[in-house]
C-alpha cells in the first residue's frame, strides 16, 4: 500500500467514528448543489458514482438513490461494506484511475483527488461514467504526507475542460481551506 493510503487508512481507524467527515458532507453538498432535506440528500432516482468515497460516503445520506456505487482504494472493515449494502450501495476497493463503468447518472468527487495518482485518468473516466460530474476539492495546499498532489484551480479546469462554478474560502464545520467546486452537466 502507497504511503498516502497508508496515512489515510490510518486517519479513519477502525472507521467507528466518522463525524470529523460527516459533517462537512453539509457544506461539501451546498457547494455541490446537492439538495439537502433536514440530513439527507434527495437525489431524485438517480444512479450515483462516488469515487473515493471511503468508509463514509456522502451516498449513505441520501434518499431516493436507484442505485450508488463507492470506489476507494482502501478495504475498510467489514462492517462498513454491510452498512453499504443496506443502503443499495455497492463497494469497491479500487484506484478511481482504474474506474470505467458507464452506467451512472452522476458522478461525485469531493476531498479526494490530493490522494490520486493521477488526477487526470480519474476526471476522464468520471466525465465518461455520467453525463454530470459534482465535485468539491480543497486546493492551494502544498502536498505533503497523505496528499501527494497539490491541486489548484487552474489545473482543475484545464482537466474538466471547463471552469468550475468558482472558490469559496471557508471556515466551517470542519471545512478550513481554500475549495473548488463546480457541477458540470455533459462534460
Amino acid at each position: 500500500m502507497d504511503d498516502h493510503l497508508k496515512f489515510e487508512k490510518e486517519y479513519w481507524g477502525n472507521c467507528a467514528n466518522t463525524f470529523d467527515e460527516d459533517q462537512k458532507h453539509y457544506v461539501y453538498a451546498k457547494f455541490m448543489e446537492i439538495p439537502c432535506n433536514h440530513y439527507s440528500f434527495d437525489v431524485g432516482d438517480k444512479r450515483i458514482l462516488d469515487i473515493g468515497g471511503g468508509p463514509s460516503s456522502m451516498l449513505l445520506k441520501c434518499k431516493n438513490l436507484r442505485s450508488g456505487k463507492v470506489i476507494d482504494p482502501i478495504a475498510y472493515p467489514e462492517w462498513t461494506k454491510m452498512r453499504y449494502a443496506a443502503h443499495n450501495i455497492e463497494v469497491e476497493v479500487q484506484d478511481g484511475e482504474d474506474a470505467f463503468e458507464l452506467t451512472f447518472d452522476e458522478v461525485w468527487i469531493y476531498n479526494c483527488l490530493q490522494h490520486a495518482h493521477s488526477v487526470e485518468k480519474i476526471i476522464k473516466n468520471a466525465k465518461r461514467a455520467a453525463p454530470v460530474l459534482r465535485i468539491f476539492e480543497w486546493i492551494d495546499i502544498p502536498a505533503h504526507e497523505g496528499h501527494p498532489i497539490e491541486l489548484t484551480k487552474k489545473l482543475l479546469d484545464d482537466i474538466i475542460g471547463l471552469p468550475g462554478s468558482g472558490t469559496a474560502y471557508l471556515n466551517e464545520s470542519g471545512c478550513s481551506g481554500l475549495a473548488y467546486y463546480g457541477v458540470f452537466r455533459q462534460c
